[in-house]
This record gives structure tokens, C-alpha cells and sequence, in this order.
């Protein structure tokens, strides 16, 4: 069933829908239904006004062109800063101050304690900041050297 959509941005931007024998649905909007875990699975479909039109449960099972519209949709929505690089946490006690680089450029944030550092899956981990922000490390073993043995006191 997700092999035969279609999905597009259409001239003003907005995402649509197409399906065999269904008239095209304008303005969807993508929301992962998450678990963290597996951010590829579970993606829900729905119209302008919230309500779910279709539930896929595989990114991977859309032909490549829906997935990259749909991929490229998801990371507009996302305000979920992905961590590459760790390049010094302050030392105790806390609140820490964390200098990272992330998918959207270096910054610096305050982590209350080593309970805001969770590991999801066997490979990725979340960090939620003293505000609520939420960064996400997407696989612990590829990240560099320094940055491992850092995060490594907190897993």
C-alpha cells in the first residue's frame, strides 16, 4: 500500500497526497508517531486540521521519491537537534554546561543532572537541557573518540 503514493510539494509549498483512485489531499502534515527508538517507523499522515489520514509503518516502504519528500518534510517539523560532536562538558557539581555540535551548528547548554541523559534503543540517547530542549546523539558508537568517553559518565 505505501509503494502506490505519491507525495509532492506542491507550488505553495504545501505537502500533498496522492493515493490510486482518490482525489489528491493538500496540506498534509507529517508527524512522527515515534517510539525514539525507531524514528523511520510509525509516520502519520494527516490533514490541515490534525485528523489522520493514513498511518505508514515504514519510512523504507515508500518508493525512494515519496520517502525523500517525506524525509525532507519531517526534518522541517523536527526541532529535535541531533548531537555529532561533544566538545566539553563542565565538571561537577551540577547543573553541567555541555558544548556540542550539532545538525544545526554549535551551541551550549546547561544539563540539571545525569538523570536528563537516557539511552533509547541499544545505539542513540536523548539529553534533555534545563529548559526542556531535547537533543538526541542518533548511534553513541559513531561518534568520535573524546566525545564518547564524555557521554560515556552519563549512559
Amino acid at each position: 500500500m505505501s509503494a502506490d503514493l505519491t507525495l509532492y510539494v506542491d507550488t505553495f509549498g504545501r505537502l500533498v497526497l496522492k493515493r490510486p483512485g482518490s482525489e489528491p489531499v493538500v496540506g498534509v502534515v507529517p508527524v512522527r508517531c515515534y517510539p525514539f527508538a525507531e524514528p523511520r517507523e510509525w509516520i502519520s499522515l494527516c490533514d490541515e486540521r490534525g485528523r489522520e489520514i493514513l498511518c505508514l509503518r515504514r519510512l523504507d516502504d515508500l518508493v525512494p521519491a515519496a520517502r525523500e519528500v517525506l524525509e525532507r518534510e519531517l526534518s522541517l517539523r523536527e526541532l529535535v537537534p541531533v548531537i555529532r560532536r561533544i566538545r566539553d562538558i563542565s565538571p561537577p557539581p551540577e547543573p553541567t554546561t555541555w558544548h556540542v555540535e550539532t545538525d544545526r551548528g554549535e551551541t551550549r547548554f546547561k544539563l540539571p543532572g545525569e538523570d536528563h541523559v537516557r539511552r533509547v534503543g541499544s545505539s542513540s540517547a536523548i539529553i534533555t537541557d534545563v529548559h526542556g530542549v531535547r537533543f538526541r546523539v542518533a548511534d553513541v558508537k559513531k561518534l568520535d573518540a573524546q566525545s564518547l568517553r564524555l557521554l560515556e559518565r552519563y549512559l
